[in-house]
């Protein structure tokens, strides 16, 4: 390894990844990465070094090792990442069994199988390898440290908005994704439906998208997926549920057997999307929420 196995920081990383992974296993496997960290500062004893920041980056100790380290629970699949969101795989679940410290050193071994099986130019020295192996890790888990932190950004941003300007932030999306909107429910009663959006200028092109919006904390009930569902009459009819408070159990489960196609939204994947279609967005839209792109030199 990298480090001597009785090293201060690899020790405190030992608790920290066990720690996350109960987070998650509690969490039936995945939380956002913000919220799996704070619960991690709640559960392990942090001493002053660990809460210290280092000088030059100003980053808080303990988190940065946190994150570090779990570079190496993704290349072992023990971990994934995407949008913010952390992910516990069956083989990560697997090996809390092995105890917080064989654990790390079981993903340290898998990160190092898989670094031996990249390729590898013949004519670079073996000194240095390892700092560079550290910088490269290093670069990684910054840039997933500021991933999240720009998602709770957008999060905030977004909570924010009131339910109509949310309303046209979700229409914006759906132009975005090449779809024409040209119904948006005015301020008032809507009928049931916040936006319809069709794949030509006349809706003569299946599917057509009937869209239900709430912009609020508490979950979207089996009631109102029903209530949606019911809107959906004709043939080709898609609907589309967006909810910021995410959904309940039984909301999934109404929609993921429906005979009608009815897709859910909640807030995670609502930025995500917002993310990979902001460059196909009209520069009106996307003042509706900003984003600004970052640069990290490639490896």
């Amino acid at each position: 390894m990298a480090k001597a196995r009785n090293s201060k920081s690899l020790k405190l990383a030992e608790k920290l990844i066990f720690a996350a992974f109960g987070v998650l296993k509690e969490h039936n496997g995945e939380l956002q990465g913000r919220k799996v960290i704070e619960e991690v500062g709640k559960r392990v004893e942090l001493d002053g070094w660990a809460k210290a920041r280092y000088e030059k980056s100003g980053q808080v100790r303990w988190k940065s090792i946190l994150q570090f380290y779990t570079i190496d629970c993704r290349k072992a699949g023990f971990l994934l990442k995407n949008n913010g969101i952390w992910y516990l795989t069956p083989e990560g679940e697997a090996a809390l069994e092995l105890g917080e410290s064989n654990l790390l050193l079981q993903a340290n071994y898998a990160y190092q199988e898989w670094k031996a099986r990249q390729t590898i130019d013949a004519v670079d020295e073996e000194e240095g390898k390892e700092e560079q192996d550290r910088s490269k890790k290093l670069s990684e888990a910054t840039i997933d440290e500021y991933e999240e932190i720009a998602i709770e950004g957008l999060k905030a941003f977004v909570a924010n908005l009131n339910p109509y300007e949310f309303q046209d932030v979700v229409a914006a999306l759906l132009r975005g994704m090449g779809y024409y909107t040209p119904f948006i429910a005015p301020k008032g009663k809507d009928g049931g439906l916040d936006v319809i959006a069709y794949r030509d200028p006349l809706g003569t092109v299946t599917p057509r998208m009937k869209v239900q919006i709430k912009h609020r904390e508490t979950s979207a009930t089996v009631q109102e997926i029903r209530q949606l569902m019911g809107l959906l009459q004709r043939e080709g009819d898609v609907g589309i549920f967006v909810s910021t408070g995410g959904f309940t159990a039984d909301a999934k489960a109404t929609a993921r057997n429906s005979h009608v196609h009815v897709e859910l939204i909640d807030f995670d994947r609502f930025i995500g999307l917002w993310q990979d279609f902001y460059e196909k967005l009209p520069d009106e839209d996307k003042k509706r929420l900003p984003l600004t792109p970052i640069y990290f030199l490639g490896q």
